[in-house]
């Protein structure tokens, strides 16, 4: 695993701050957020492209996000064990690779030369850098002729589908080992702009570290972020085989529409029924629930309302917890940082707390396990995201035994 997050670069650091609810998010330093009524948001801090990728590849000529899944592919290719070779990289190694608002950086930049210096200022590496499949592009050709490169772009859920899609290739036996995960950069003056707009970006401009709440009665809505979280995916026989460490086996699956537009997060009911069908569990099975919860009003509330509609009274006893009061919302990285979370929580057997939750919005409760970190025995996993347009992903995982 890969990770690179608003609050920490690496797992150590991503996991230490989760267990202690130290929030990634504070006041925006990537331009002049001045005029913004919203000037908070979850920035990767401390990051340098060229410390994690070859200058001969030009990484300043990249989109961050790019630059994001590079660098976290790099990290889980080393969590890993694996040297990018012939010898290491079965023939084909497919990357895939989710994002959300693509690279809102290149574009913007190309509307700013064209404006300083005319249509002919633009430059020529904007199309290749902005393109949706500039990231799975990216990787790919590190990797070689032997890889395959794929970019799914499903909202919020689009990390975690596009760990799906590469498992399915898995699966099938059309590989052995995939690249796959989520990034998103949308953290540009217009990007968030547009988040502010439509009231998905938080105004609790004093106190950032406190303004992502999720189920919490003070919530006003999240807060955007950004960052990536790649894996490695293999086939169990040959992860055993070359005895490698394995953090959890993907069960089940499924990604749903909302039924209907005045319903909001509705679809999540159905994808989690489904994901639990596929992974042949029963919500007895379920030992923890990653939510979505982006510590917006109405989904927070949707989500929990569907919550109780697939476990009934089992859901009072199931504890819940969003990590999005720490790392924000993400968008397609956000189901990237659940799977990571929920691998190091099967790991150290404990379940990670729900930051800023102080008291609970009264439609809101269950046991989302406030503050504090909870050991447990952590056997099943169940994890949704749910995107805007109303689409919605969950993913049963079980600790891996064996490998």
């Amino acid at each position: 695993m890969g990770i690179v997050a608003p609050n920490g670069i690496g797992l150590d650091a991503f996991w230490d701050s989760l267990l202690a609810g130290r929030s990634g998010i504070g006041p925006i330093t990537l331009f002049d957020a001045s005029d913004l009524k919203s000037r908070i948001a979850g920035e990767v801090k401390d990051f340098d492209p060229f410390d994690y990728i070859e200058p001969e590849l030009r990484p300043k000529r990249m989109a961050r996000h790019t630059q994001f899944a590079y660098a976290a592919t790099m990290m889980a290719l080393e969590d890993a064990g694996i040297e990018v070779s012939p010898h290491t990289l079965p023939s084909p190694t497919p990357v895939v690779v989710g994002v959300s608002t693509s690279a809102l950086d290149i574009i913007e930049r190309v509307f700013t030369d064209s404006a300083r210096k005319g249509v002919d200022g633009v430059s020529p590496i904007a199309l290749p850098a902005s393109k949706p499949q500039a990231a799975a592009n990216t990787i790919a050709d590190r990797i070689g002729a032997m890889a395959q490169a794929a970019t799914v772009s499903s909202a919020c859920p689009s990390g975690l589908d596009a760990v799906i899609v590469a498992a399915n290739l898995i699966r099938s036996g059309e590989a052995e080992l995939a690249i796959a995960g989520g990034a998103d950069a949308p953290i540009t003056k217009h990007g968030l702009a547009s988040f502010i707009a439509t009231g998905l970006n938080s105004l609790r401009n004093g106190d950032p570290a406190k303004a992502s709440r999720p189920f919490d009665s003070d919530k006003d809505t999240g807060v955007i972020s950004e960052g990536a979280g790649m894996f490695i995916l293999e086939n169990r026989d040959r992860a055993m085989a070359r005895g490698a460490k394995a953090y959890l086996e993907i069960a089940g699956y499924a990604a749903q529409r909302d039924r209907d537009p005045a319903l909001p997060a509705s679809g999540l009911m159905d994808s989690m029924s489904f994901a639990l069908a596929n992974a042949g569990r029963g919500t007895v099975d379920v030992d923890y629930i990653s939510a979505y919860g982006p510590g917006h009003p109405v989904l927070d509330a949707a989500e929990v309302r569907y919550i109780k509609e697939v476990f009934g009274s089992r859901a009072y006893s199931i504890p819940i917890s969003s990590i999005k009061g720490v790392t924000g919302n993400p968008l397609a990285a956000g189901g990237p940082f659940q799977i990571a979370a929920c691998a190091l929580s099967f790991r150290d057997q404990v379940v990670v707390p729900t930051t800023n939750l102080d008291q609970p919005d009264a439609r809101c409760d269950l046991d989302f396990v406030p503050q504090h970190p909870r050991k447990t025995r952590l056997d099943c996993i169940l994890m949704n995201v749910r995107g805007l347009g109303g689409s919605a992903s969950s993913m049963v995982v079980e600790r891996a035994n064996g490998a």
